[in-house]
């Protein structure tokens, strides 16, 4: 079984060489009809930070972006 969740980007620090670390929380919502918050009501929450010397993947994770993330068994 998966179970996919969504993640906003919180914040992006990028590094002389080229290198970026990205910080990630649940997304949430006030309103119980928002697709944000039937995610924060039905998934995982906690923190992704993700590390990254690729320049191109990095610019992918802008400040705010919102991201679905799945956790798949991989075995």
């Amino acid at each position: 079984m998966s179970v996919r969740a969504k993640f906003k980007v919180n914040n992006v620090t990028t590094y002389p060489d080229g290198a970026a670390r990205i910080d990630m929380a649940p997304v949430y919502d006030s309103n119980p009809e928002s697709e944000n918050a039937k995610f924060f009501n039905a998934t995982p929450w906690g923190q992704v930070t993700l590390g990254t010397v690729n320049k191109a993947a990095a610019e992918q994770f802008k400040l705010g972006g919102e991201f679905y993330v799945d956790f798949t068994p991989a075995a």
